[in-house]
């Protein structure tokens, strides 16, 4: 009667392994995103600009949630 709440949510927040979570950042977010960022930094190659987005996350405390996409936007030009 309690498995439900013994169910393990399917995506870790801290996994190094996925790039973001399906809960922090929707699909349509991040590619409004990677297009935003490739407009703004049309030198920068798209392995760049995930390693930047990376690097923002680390420093959010490993999280992209609860940040705006133009905050993500400015942290992220910043480091490129």
């Amino acid at each position: 009667e309690n498995f439900l709440q013994k169910t393990s949510a399917p995506f870790s927040t801290n996994s190094y392994d996925a790039f973001i979570s399906p809960n922090t950042l929707n699909l349509s977010s991040f590619t409004k995103l990677m297009k935003k960022l490739q407009e703004i930094h049309p030198e920068a190659s798209r392995d760049k600009i995930v390693d930047a987005l990376l690097e923002v996350r680390k420093n959010n405390k490993g999280i992209l949630s609860g940040l705006s996409i133009s905050s993500i936007v400015e942290r992220t030009s910043v480091i490129l």
